[in-house]
């Protein structure tokens, strides 16, 4: 029986340092010899590294229930980071990712020089302001402490969420691309930059932060219910694909896992399951 493997940060990274060190065109290197996109090898489990929350629920759901009768063997790794899930991707120690939306792909293959590309969209998680210590929006006072996500997607989509609720001013035409430096008004705010997935455990120490979705459900916090405010799910450029290296679209496993992903059972699961927390979001995802 296949068992779904949690990688820490350093683990994984020691991985993919001993797999890049090894796959340089050797015999055993499935991209030499042609092992990819529409050949590849359809009798061997497709590997999906994922977040754990809700990614690797989602992916767990499909290899429950969905993927035996649709000829699939599905193995999930679990990864804790934003980074080694493309890294892994890229350099073949994993067959495709699900955990990330355009503009962070698109951010992370310009600074990294990957070739990462969306297959299909599955879901959205709304980013939100959250507090223990203030019950409201406007509670929020000069002086006080708001952290952010510090990867250059998240916090300027966090910058935004800020503005649209009157708590900073930003420069106009920055759009998701807002640095702290953008904003021109900060109100007597304070900004703490942190990684985005340890922001939930900030919150004791700051007055407010944002924190992206499905690390706001894996600290137990209930988007639609404990934030003081929320992104809007409409015209939202946020949803969260599945993922593969470019050339690697037609594989016919990752076919049938994008099928999967966008099937009436999906939808259902993610509706019962986070109740407007996270909501599907189906469908071709946005061209560069």
């Amino acid at each position: 029986m296949r068992k779904n493997i949690k990688i820490t940060a350093a683990a994984a990274a020691t991985a993919a340092l001993a797999f890049g060190l090894s796959a340089c065109g050797t015999d055993s290197d499935p991209a030499a010899k042609g092992e990819t996109g529409a050949g590849a090898d359809t009798s061997k489990a497709l590997v999906v590294a994922a977040s754990p929350t809700p990614h690797a629920d989602i992916l767990n759901y499909v290899k429950k229930n969905l993927a035996d009768k649709a000829g699939l063997e599905l193995e999930v790794k679990e990864f804790t980071d934003y980074v080694l899930p493309n890294t892994a991707t890229e350099n073949g120690q994993v067959d495709a990712n699900f955990f990330q939306h355009k503009p962070y792909l698109d951010d992370f293959n310009k600074k990294n020089k990957t070739h990462i590309v969306p297959v299909v969209n599955v879901h959205l998680e709304p980013l939100g302001l959250y507090s223990k210590k203030v019950k409201d929006v406007k509670d929020i006072k000069a002086g006080q402490t708001i952290a952010v996500p510090n990867d250059t997607t998240n916090e300027g989509r966090a910058l935004q969420l800020l503005a649209e609720n009157g708590l900073i001013t930003v420069k106009d035409g920055v759009g998701t691309n807002a640095k702290l430096s953008d904003i021109t008004d900060k109100k007597g705010l304070e900004f703490k930059e942190i990684e985005a997935a340890t922001v939930p455990r900030a919150l004791d120490d700051v007055d407010a932060a944002v924190i992206n979705g499905n690390y706001a459900i894996e600290a137990d916090l209930k988007p639609g219910q404990d934030s003081l405010a929320l992104e809007k799910a409409e015209g939202n450029p946020y949803a969260n694909f599945l993922a593969v290296k470019e050339g690697n679209e037609e594989d016919p496993r990752v076919q049938k896992l994008a099928k999967l992903l966008n099937s009436d059972e999906v939808k259902k699961f993610i509706e019962d399951t986070y109740k407007g927390s996270i909501t599907p979001a189906f469908g071709e995802p946005a061209k560069s």
